[in-house]
């Protein structure tokens, strides 16, 4: 793997977090008060203590974070000040001349944690049974108040100035033209991108789509009238953490920041209500998935910074921005919402992939790393001569 030659712009970065952190969050643990049993046999109420208690226990008698740690460290690493804050990212160059250059952007509860699996068939596709044709050159960013990335320590954070950082961060690395892809919040900036249309963005491949209409029509076919029930059900029964982190993100800080335990009740019950799982959220992620992600946002204390992405952004829809650039979308079957092919078709004028996934729900990064590998290469694909 190789990576741009550190500049005073560009520092390199390793992950180290002290042991003194490790065994505090495991004292901790073990010092959890649990909450009463939930009154229903479901999930309906919020996580179940039993899987709450099961998964804190893991955490702190079985994770090793050492192991995730050495995983990331793997991979280049850089802080750069963009806009008066610090930007984490990986960027990794593909071993195969003219590959493109890809801006992948994490979500919430995502993170880098997300693209791990990603980066070596992205960057060297022929190690993994691949194309050389298929090489990506891979910049994975962390989100301001995400990650390893700085805490903004003043309100304007929306994803149109994050958009704008991306940009000043791929001219920072030296790309001239590029691709971006994201799902979640991911998805939101990367259309940011894609409405932006800075110089050198040649398309964008988005696992979520924000394109439903801005004025719903009052007659509906089947599938649009499914695809809204999806909508309703994000935001109403599933929305409880999109409501607290839009309203009362700094609440949500207070809550978690002493607790461990409550940090991963916190983002467990999002994993749980968005997976394509078969009954709970480790089908899909496996629990040291689950735990890499949650001990990420544990040991960089940013719940509330990372919570604050819905606050900036409150009055976003979604109703997306019409986009004309190149877009590819990837539709997996659990996703939450899911947005109608019309709708999808009438935000997308210049439309040039459209799949769907056999499995896989609203975290494909995680669930399904392969098959969206497989989807960005074909998505991307016709980009190529571009280059």
């Amino acid at each position: 793997m190789t990576a741009p030659i550190p500049t005073e712009l560009v520092r390199p970065f390793t992950v180290s977090i002290p042991e003194t952190e490790i065994a505090d969050l495991k004292q901790r643990l073990a010092r959890t008060r649990w909450p009463d049993p939930e009154t229903v046999g479901d999930w309906s109420q919020g996580v179940r203590v039993e899987n709450a208690r099961s998964l804190v226990e893991h955490w702190k008698n079985d994770y090793d974070w050492r192991r995730f740690e050495s995983d990331l460290n793997r991979f280049p690493q850089f802080l750069t000040e963009i806009d008066g804050l610090d930007i984490h990212f990986i960027h990794v160059r593909s071993p195969h001349p003219g590959a493109m250059p890809l801006l992948l952007t994490h979500g919430w509860p995502g993170s880098i944690v997300e693209f791990v699996k990603l980066i070596g068939p992205l960057t060297d596709p022929v190690a993994f049974g691949g194309d050389a044709a298929d090489a990506f050159d891979v910049v994975v960013p962390s989100l301001p108040g995400f990650g390893f990335s700085g805490k903004p320590t003043e309100s304007g954070w929306t994803v149109s100035r994050i958009a704008d950082a991306w940009v000043s961060l791929m001219k920072r690395l030296g790309y001239t033209k590029w691709a971006a892809q994201g799902g979640d919040w991911g998805a939101v900036v990367t259309s940011a991108l894609g409405d932006l249309r800075p110089d050198g963005l040649l398309g964008i491949h988005l696992n979520t789509q924000y394109a439903f209409p801005a004025q719903i029509p009052d007659d509906l076919s089947p599938e649009q009238q499914e695809s809204l029930a999806t909508l309703a059900l994000y935001s109403g029964e599933l929305g409880g953490s999109n409501h607290l982190q839009g309203t009362k993100p700094e609440t949500v800080g207070f809550a978690l920041a002493d607790s461990p335990a409550g940090q991963a009740a916190w983002i467990y019950d999002k994993f749980q209500s968005k997976t394509d799982n078969r009954g709970l959220a480790e089908d899909a992620l496996g629990v040291d998935d689950m735990l890499d992600a949650i001990s990420l946002y544990w040991f960089t204390n940013s719940a509330a910074s990372s919570g604050r992405i819905y606050w900036e952004n409150r009055s976003l829809t979604f109703a997306g921005p019409k986009l004309s650039l190149p877009v590819a979308v990837t539709v997996f079957p659990k996703d939450i919402p899911r947005v109608a092919r019309g709708w999808i078709d009438e935000a997308y004028s210049n439309l040039i992939h459209y799949g769907e996934a056999g499995k896989g729900g609203h975290f494909a990064a995680l669930e399904q790393p392969g098959i969206l590998v497989d989807e960005i290469r074909t998505g991307l694909r016709s980009l190529r001569h571009l280059l």
